[in-house]
């Protein structure tokens, strides 16, 4: 790869270094909602383990859409904003479904029903495998580019190509 290459790579890396942080920081300000939700529920109200998880996941995700909408992906089409919130809440859903079956198989079928094992499963390990589905569903489907004009799709090809990037590989990283 050629130097010019090298930094059309490194510009794209920080693009989606800086989206990550964004949605990093957009989760974790769902993750303070949706962990003082669920400990709301579960201790003040007496609620049961599971339906408090997904009383707090489903105050998460609304948190969570303005967050990644008008901050994390506010560069991308804004054009079809139902189809998004719609694929928006049914990836969201997915990714409840994973975090709060990891809670349930922790809580009813290990056994391990303390507040601490139950906010670990929920909010470390059922999060963590939610989240990293959650980011690629949303990137790639919710939060979409807008669509480039020919004329400058062919001038950034050609840019690409003159300095040895090699054109769309590079582009779609």
């Amino acid at each position: 790869m050629t130097i010019a290459g090298l930094a059309v790579l490194r510009q794209k890396l920080q693009r989606i270094g800086g989206e990550v942080g964004r949605f990093g920081a957009v989760g974790a300000v769902g993750w303070l909602v949706d962990t003082a939700v669920f400990n709301l529920c579960l201790h003040m109200v007496n609620l049961q383990t599971v339906r408090s998880g997904l009383i707090a996941n489903a105050v998460a995700i609304g948190t969570n859409y303005v967050g990644n909408r008008y901050w994390t992906y506010r560069h991308r089409d804004k054009s079809r904003t139902t189809r998004e919130a719609t694929l928006f809440v049914l990836f969201s859903s997915v990714g409840m479904v994973i975090q709060n079956g990891v809670l349930a198989l922790s809580h009813y079928g290990f056994g391990h029903t303390s507040p601490l094992a139950d906010n670990l499963a929920k909010n470390v390990v059922g999060l963590g495998l939610a989240t990293g589905f959650r980011f690629w569903s949303y990137r790639t489907w919710v939060f979409r580019r807008e669509p480039r004009s020919e004329d400058n799709a062919y001038r950034t090809d050609d840019a690409l190509q003159s300095a040895g990037a090699g054109g769309n590989r590079a582009r779609d990283l």
